[in-house]
């Protein structure tokens, strides 16, 4: 059973930050992976031109080992969520008549690229809105989803899960339905990958995409991607000399008519081999296989339940939900405004998604953080205080 791992992080003692979906705190041990990345370029010298390609693969093999992708020559190193959506976007073709399907209010990133392919594909950008409550509302947005992909469907892009407010989606049964139909699955796994368990063998996304800066606790502007077998021949956003055939030895450089090197390596960005970023990518990478990401999910459940104490039913009504991410509907007689001055001013650190609470723990935070955040909710009449 994995215990809080607070001490590893540097975050104030008075600093009760519940607010990994925002942004992660990174870890000493991934600080100290910069710290010695700024210092390395100091020396240019030292740096050889293996360097510029052991680091990234390095990243590929823990990142493929984390979500059990088969091979690691098929993950890129990205820079955004939004650079890997583009590159699968730009590699699936759409016509006129065909459809994307998304739920509704994805993460932008995963909502602005495939809307802009749809425009100009003449295609439709299929939103599969939630149902209005009851007992089954997690199972019937679910059914939405899968009854919305027919045989005009390209592309299904989602996530594991809804970033507001941790509704999970039934990716192994929506998987199946957009094989029947030959679609294309690109998953955003930025909200999910690192804090819960992905059955890559179950679901088999043509693209599973991530930012490090969440719950791979890793720096901003960096992340990864695994492109499947349906990019193979595909086109990268960039045009860059580590992506080509014997790049590796540097007299050839001269060769500018060099194929591409196998694989997802031509979809990395610019520069993947980023001596200060990387590093800390790879670290932080190794932090959460040695934590393991089942044990860090049963860890963050365990917090859940607690924060669901004595809420209104709305927020305890049997439906599943994840344990990292939680959103809380706000009574409609609280003062949002009041309630989000007070989390400010104890330091009780979440996000606020319209009238909804985002609660999103992970291993650094210990019960005093979840009790912290009881207690104002129960000031400001949410919940009935503890005993």
């Amino acid at each position: 059973m994995l215990s809080s791992k607070k001490e590893e992080f540097s975050l104030p003692p008075d600093y009760h930050y519940l607010n990994c979906a925002y942004m992660s705190p990174l870890s000493k041990r991934t600080q100290a992976a910069g710290e010695a990345g700024i210092r390395r370029e100091a020396v240019p010298a030292d740096v050889r031109a293996e360097d510029f390609f052991s680091g990234c693969d390095r990243a590929r093999e823990l990142f493929a080992r984390l979500v059990g992708a088969p091979d690691p020559q098929c993950v890129a190193i990205i820079p955004a969520a939004s650079y890997g959506l583009a590159t699968a976007a730009l590699n699936i073709p759409l016509r006129a008549g065909q459809s994307v399907v998304t739920v509704h209010q994805q993460f932008p990133s995963n909502v602005h690229i495939w809307r802009r392919a749809c425009e100009s594909a003449g295609a439709e950008f299929r939103v599969v809105l939630p149902p209005d409550g009851g007992a089954d509302r997690t199972h019937a947005w679910n059914e939405a989803i899968l009854e919305a992909i027919d045989g005009d469907t390209a592309v299904v892009a989602l996530g594991p899960v809804h970033w507001t407010d941790g509704t999970p989606f039934e990716l192994g049964e929506i998987a199946d339905r957009t094989r029947e139909v030959s679609a294309a699955f690109v998953v955003d796994g930025t909200q999910a990958i690192g804090a819960m368990p992905f059955d890559f063998q179950r679901i088999q996304p043509d693209a599973l995409i991530c930012a490090a800066y969440k719950w791979l606790t890793g720096p901003y502007s960096i992340g990864a991607a695994y492109f499947g077998p349906r990019f193979e021949d595909g086109v990268p956003l960039e045009e860059h000399w580590l992506g080509k055939e014997g790049s590796q030895d540097f007299s050839r450089l001269v060769d500018q008519a060099a194929p591409y090197r196998p694989g997802a390596v031509r979809y990395d960005m610019g520069e993947a081999a980023n001596f200060t970023l990387l590093p800390m990518f790879i670290a932080a990478l190794e932090q959460l296989l040695e934590w393991d990401v089942s044990a860090i999910q049963d860890y963050c459940c365990q917090l859940t339940r607690q924060l669901l104490r004595g809420l209104p039913a709305e927020n305890h009504d049997g439906q599943p939900r994840v344990g990292h991410l939680v959103g809380l509907q706000v009574p409609s007689q609280i003062d949002l405004a009041g309630l989000r001055a007070r989390l400010r001013d104890q330091k009780v650190f979440v996000s606020v998604r319209g009238s909804m609470i985002r609660v999103s723990p992970h291993v650094y935070n210990d019960a005093d953080d979840i009790e912290a955040l009881r207690r104002l909710l129960a000031d400001s009449g949410f919940l009935q205080p503890a005993g």
